[in-house]
């Protein structure tokens, strides 16, 4: 597999440098030089999510890596499921929350964690990484005890809710929790600087875990392809996805899925207020404002990072960004759209209910409309039971934690208090 970074197209690597690089020159995202299209989606399809996903991952892959060795690093990764579950009559969910962590990253976290330990061997590696409230936990529980492997991850203080907090601030051994004072946006502008750094860089083996890391991208589209297995022949060429839209990995994914043959008639691109990319597909200007807290924390994000690997796919594929749909949904309208689905006797958290409401909105008859349920409600119980008004039950993997102490190191916005932290960390 050939990447370039979208940066400085001379940059060119293989996926094993790309995996161990995270980020290219200039914080240029990597992208594939070839893009596979599946001729036979119906035969795909018919195969089992393990079998299935490694085929699509050894078509992006290519000879690098055996097809052998991809299934049992595939195999290792994905060992829950991901069920579609009707809502109503034309509206069904993707539930992503099936995993230790109960979130989506579970799968983009799982499989690197399984790629890394490929490509690495023994070389020692430092994962840094930025989190807005789930991507903290997938990585820290897939990367937990893992040989040669640290993890630091950076998150906004006070602004992820408190079980999603427990979930990865809690297990010590080689993960590093830092609170910043900042938003997500600062911690993610941290983790740039950091990947600046030649000298850090090479002193740590630094790598990133975020969704710009090409392995948690190739994760994600899997699981798209496993939505659509699930849904009836009948409605798979009138499918329209409603995507919760913080970083914007999730919505690259399921493009990438679309444009290897992938029956998906459209996208929607649902955020909450951190609203850049709406206002940019309607104006075409692009003005991220100041990051605002939102009932949805973990889509709060004004610069979304892999945003420059859409309009590369759109490009790439002659797509026009118009056909893209977006929008926003106000902390009030989620709170409406999470008493709905309440109603229908389905319990949902504020990002798939910011994707419910927008799907609900747009549906045109005649369409089957799939939103993804991104995330577990327990991990917001705070909050959903105070809007719903019942209590929810916590699931085993957040019960043994909700009453440990918290491990995480209180940090100001400084990149010279990080730096001089990661230097001083011990193997």
């Amino acid at each position: 597999m050939k990447l370039y970074n979208l940066k400085d197209h001379s940059e060119q690597v293989n996926f094993a440098q790309a995996v161990r690089q995270g980020l290219g020159k200039g914080q240029g995202l990597f992208f594939p030089q070839d893009l596979p299209e599946f001729s036979d989606i119906d035969s795909l399809l018919a195969l089992d999510f393990v079998t299935r996903s490694s085929k699509i991952l050894s078509a992006f892959i290519g000879d690098e890596i055996s097809a052998d060795v991809i299934a049992k690093r595939v195999k290792a990764a994905f060992e829950f499921p991901a069920p579609v579950v009707a809502v109503e009559k034309n509206i069904s969910t993707l539930e992503l929350f099936h995993g230790p962590t109960l979130a989506f990253k579970d799968f983009g976290g799982r499989l690197m964690a399984q790629m890394l330990a490929e490509v690495s061997g023994e070389q020692p590696v430092t994962i840094l990484t930025a989190t807005s409230g789930d991507t903290g936990a997938a990585v820290a529980h897939a990367f937990y005890g893992m040989k040669n492997v640290r993890v630091v991850i950076l998150y906004p203080r006070g602004k992820i809710s408190p079980l999603q907090e427990k979930l990865f601030c809690t297990l010590g051994g080689n993960i590093h929790t830092i609170a910043i004072d900042g938003d997500f946006d600062a911690c993610q502008a941290l983790v740039k600087q950091a990947f600046d750094d030649e000298e850090l860089k090479k002193e740590l083996g630094l790598n990133s875990a975020n969704s710009i890391n090409i392995s948690r991208l190739l994760a994600q589209i899997c699981y798209y392809f496993e939505a659509v297995a699930q849904l009836p022949k009948s409605v798979r060429e009138q499918l329209v996805i409603s995507v919760p839209s913080g970083n914007f990995g999730d919505l690259t994914a399921g493009l990438l899925a679309k444009a290897a043959g992938l029956p998906v008639k459209r996208f929607i691109a649902a955020t909450n207020a951190n609203d850049t990319v709406p206002r940019y597909l309607v104006n075409g200007k692009w003005e991220p404002n100041a990051t605002v807290a939102t009932l949805s924390n973990a889509m709060d994000v004004s610069q979304p990072n892999n945003w420059p690997r859409i309009e590369e796919l759109v490009k790439r594929k002659g797509w026009a960004l118009k056909d893209l749909d977006a929008g926003m949904v106000s902390d009030e309208t989620t709170k409406v759209s999470m008493k709905a689905l309440d109603a229908l006797g389905y319990t949902s958290e504020p990002h798939g209910a910011i994707a419910y409401h927008l799907l609900r909105e747009r549906l045109q008859p005649g369409e089957h409309g799939l939103f993804l349920g991104t995330a577990h409600p327990a991990k917001f119980k705070e909050s959903v039971e105070a809007i719903l008004g019942k209590e929810l039950e916590l699931p085993k993997e957040l019960a043994v934690r909700a009453n440990l102490p918290l491990l995480s190191h209180n940090m100001a916005s400084d990149f010279g208090a990080m730096r001089a932290f990661l230097m001083a960390l011990p193997w």
